[in-house]
């Protein structure tokens, strides 16, 4: 049995963003604001190999996603990191989410974990743009989709529980509030509980999370209240990850504990351990393969660069374009089993 995890909120909210996401249409979050914390610059052409999307601190310096946003939401998130730790209150735990693929939308967005300062960019398998395809009767990705900066699961570790090693990517979450949120969007999350996906004989766990700016967030306070609040839609969410690869002459996936949920305290255990390998990744004490560790702001890191590196990083990609439309096929409807 894993031991409970206590941790604190600490919750800084952010403005109503001001332009428009390439992925859903929605404004991503912008630096117009003095409150504004994190911000994005697009380069290259969305749908496109060559698009990326970088983020920028309320300085406008860039930085990496994957390692310069804090875990845990606080005030001083620009701060050296990472913090010392602290003993708080698991119950009111506040953590940082990176949104990579806005609910409904389709194209597999990931933050880049093999390119200098992580951008955002579309996934690629066999030369062609990955997609998900819609499986009726759900449309792309049924909830805001992403992953908790300041985390990696660790490819060398096998899991006591699922008897498999991490698939060598930061930790990933499903928010189910009720906004559609943008690409690159910085949101703050609770966590909610955690389901255990096999996919291909790697640990890739699902966080179960709700942004604290949701109306029903007063309410949802674990796995339960899902059940209870928004029937039907764990079901849902076992039934997406366990065909959404079907269409494409895979196999169905596997899950642990039986498809079964876990509570919280289960869930920011896993955390708090994929956090640790994190830190060990980012001081070279991990080794990570081909995963770039570039970072502005953790100053104990010996892959921490300056800001003239990071732009330099930035301004060797192709400028921004025009959107262009994903492929037609991209729209169409999967029935499974017929």
């Amino acid at each position: 049995m894993r031991a409970a995890l206590g941790w604190s909120r600490r919750l800084l909210l952010l403005p109503r963003p001001a332009r428009r996401c390439a992925a859903c249409g929605k404004p991503p979050p912008g630096l117009g604001s003095p409150m504004a914390q994190y911000g994005t610059e697009q380069r290259g052409r969305f749908h496109s190999p060559d698009y990326r999307l970088y983020l920028k601190n309320s300085r406008g310096k860039y930085i990496s996603p994957f390692h310069d946003i804090p875990l845990f939401a606080g005030p001083n998130e620009e701060k050296e990191i990472p913090a010392k730790k602290t003993k708080l209150s698991e119950s009111e735990v506040v953590l940082n989410m990176i949104v990579e693929v806005p609910r409904w939308t389709n194209a597999k967005m990931e933050i880049a974990t093999k390119e200098p300062l992580n951008p955002i960019k579309q996934d690629v398998k066999e030369g062609k743009l990955r997609y998900v395809a819609n499986i009726f009767p759900h449309k792309g990705y049924i909830w805001n989709y992403g992953a908790f900066p300041q985390t990696w699961e660790d490819p060398h570790h096998k899991d006591d529980d699922t008897g498999c090693y991490g698939d060598n990517d930061p930790i990933d979450v499903c928010e189910i509030g009720s906004k559609v949120r943008s690409l690159g969007e910085v949101i703050q999350v609770k966590v909610l509980g955690l389901l255990g996906l096999i996919d291909e004989g790697e640990s890739d766990w699902k966080i179960i999370a709700i942004s604290v700016d949701d109306p029903e967030s007063q309410k949802i306070h674990d796995i339960d209240d899902v059940r209870k609040f928004k029937p039907g839609y764990l079901e849902a969410t076992v039934d997406w990850f366990r065909v959404y690869k079907v269409p494409d002459g895979k196999a169905e996936n596997r899950f642990a504990f039986n498809g079964e949920f876990k509570d919280k305290a289960f869930a920011l255990d896993i955390i708090k351990s994929t956090h640790e390998y994190w830190k060990a990744l980012i001081h070279k004490k991990s080794d990570g393969g081909a995963i770039k560790c570039t970072n502005i702001l953790v100053g104990t890191s010996p892959y921490c660069c300056n800001e003239n590196d990071a732009r330099a990083i930035v301004e060797s990609n192709l400028p921004s374009e025009e959107k262009h439309s994903a492929a037609i096929e991209v729209d169409k409807w999967h029935f499974l089993g017929q």
